[in-house]
């Protein structure tokens, strides 16, 4: 994608040239970034109407865990959870649960992207690194939307209290799209290092569950020993499950952490990330 000529150079007349031009030569690197980021994340969403086979098959764990898993522990009342029905409080763990597998695993894609050649055309193109690692980002995170929707779909049917409110759901569809970008782009990290399919998976499920199991999703860290509840506050999943039942559910209460929190801790790590993740992919060649 070029850049506009009307981004390319700064107006006539700039009492400040030099510093104008910067200014404008700035905005137009912005606009490109934005611009290839996008038609990554086009490329990306084209596979999922492809397979939409693939909603069908992601959706049958949520609903094992809620149907089942729920169902039965919230008949023992063996989970403090401050007031809630515990499929209430499940519902946030099993949605970021969802978010986090899709976006795990979706590192393979640039694998199977090298083999076929692709990734080589990327990186002769001037596009930069960021806009491949971003596009990545926003492909997973609409996956993960179209995820979430059959999860509440499901606590709908379970008559979980959701709470409406647009501006609380805008800030759920937030968080969905932070925490499926901070993921996809951990996994796209663990692709770069191992380069290989087999590998990658062998990787990727060892972490999955460790990561869902040290969060808050199933339940509260109050439960968690002291060095587990350290870890927890490293998990970027908890951040996610705090934000996600908190603006999610109706009478949650407050958030643990502050939902300011949650939000900065998601975006300080995908910046991170992204960083990392865009120094590392041409490795993904050699």
């Amino acid at each position: 994608m070029s850049t506009p000529p009307e981004l390319a150079r700064p107006p006539a007349g700039s009492a400040d040239p030099v510093s104008a031009r910067a200014a404008w030569s700035g905005l137009a690197a912005l606009t490109d970034l934005v611009g290839k980021t996008f038609a990554i994340a086009d490329m990306e969403v084209r596979k999922l109407r492809h397979d939409p086979t693939e909603l069908l098959t992601r959706a049958v764990q949520p609903a094992l865990w809620l149907l089942l898993f729920g169902q039965v522990i919230s008949r023992g009342n063996i989970v403090p959870t401050g007031g809630l029905a515990y499929l209430d409080f499940l519902v946030p763990g099993i949605l970021a649960q969802s978010v986090l597998f899709v976006a795990i695993f979706n590192g393979i894609s640039i694998i199977w992207e090298r083999d076929l050649g692709i990734v080589h055309k990327f990186l002769a193109s001037p596009t930069p690194r960021a806009a491949f690692v971003l596009g990545k980002a926003v492909g997973s995170g609409v996956r993960a939307l179209a995820q979430a929707l059959v999860v509440v779909a499901l606590a709908v049917l379970l008559h979980v209290r959701v709470h409406w409110d647009p501006l609380a759901l805008l800030g759920v569809v937030l968080l969905i799209l932070l925490g499926a970008a901070v993921f996809s782009t951990f996994s796209l990290i663990i692709a770069c290092l191992v380069k290989t399919r087999e590998r990658f998976m062998g990787i990727g499920q060892v972490l999955t569950m460790p990561l869902f199991f040290a969060s808050n999703a199933i339940y509260p860290t109050s439960m968690m020993p002291g060095w587990l509840r350290v870890v927890s506050h490293l998990n970027p999943l908890t951040y996610l499950v705090d934000g996600l039942r908190t603006l999610l559910l109706a009478g949650a209460g407050p958030s643990v952490v502050g939902l300011s929190t949650d939000f900065a801790v998601l975006a300080a790590t995908l910046v991170a990330l992204v960083v990392v993740s865009a120094r590392l992919y041409p490795n993904i060649v050699r």
